[in-house]
């Protein structure tokens, strides 16, 4: 996932990560300054810090620290589900005063370990082989967690969806036999008022 977004002065801007549970996430971020003279936003904003909050499904505070102007954040998640991450500016007043409109640019990885070309460049033909071989069984095993979460929550899903049609075919079968007994009494009360008044 990689996007940008616009915000204002210690604004607090959030988006949702769906999840699996025991999966590395790595977020690389970068804030940008709007400059009132040059009408443009500036290639860094020094002085400036980022709060980074990442809350778990279960509304538990994973990650809460405060970073620089660009930065790398990770965390591993232990529950499954919808994680919510969190930026916010601490401006200082060198800032503010400059302008209070900040573009953040954000690139968020899950289940992906950066794969270290300088390091494989280092070693000799056999060893970059085995980190290469390492690295695919590592995306192997994330696909794998991803694919297990997905059959997961198809599966909730699929008993959610088969309980309500059955509470509507039994909400169904109760009407109906509702109906019918109101029916039947309704047929008995004219029956005996039409007998009780003789004319039938």
């Amino acid at each position: 996932l990689a996007l940008y977004f616009h915000s204002g002065e210690r604004e607090e801007k959030c988006i949702i990560e769906d999840v699996p549970s025991d999966t590395l996430v790595i977020g690389n971020y970068k804030v940008q300054r709007w400059d009132m003279h040059k009408q443009e936003f500036l290639e860094s904003a020094p002085g400036l810090g980022m709060f980074v909050t990442v809350t778990t499904p279960s509304a538990e505070v994973l990650l809460s620290k405060l970073y620089g102007p660009q930065g790398t954040f990770s965390f591993t998640s232990y529950l499954p589900g919808e994680h919510i991450i969190c930026l916010q500016s601490n401006s200082t007043r060198l800032v503010a005063f400059a302008g209070s409109k900040l573009r953040v640019h954000l690139d968020i990885r899950v289940g992906e370990h950066f794969f270290d070309e300088s390091a494989v460049q280092a070693k000799d033909k056999v060893n970059e082989v085995n980190l290469r071989l390492e690295h695919i069984i590592e995306q192997i095993n994330h696909v794998s967690k991803e694919q297990n979460y997905e059959r997961e929550r198809e599966e909730k899903f699929r008993k959610t969806s088969e309980e309500t049609n059955s509470n509507i075919l039994w909400w169904a079968i109760v009407q109906t036999l509702i109906l019918i007994s109101v029916g039947i009494w309704q047929i008995k009360s004219l029956r005996d008022f039409f007998i009780s008044k003789k004319i039938v």
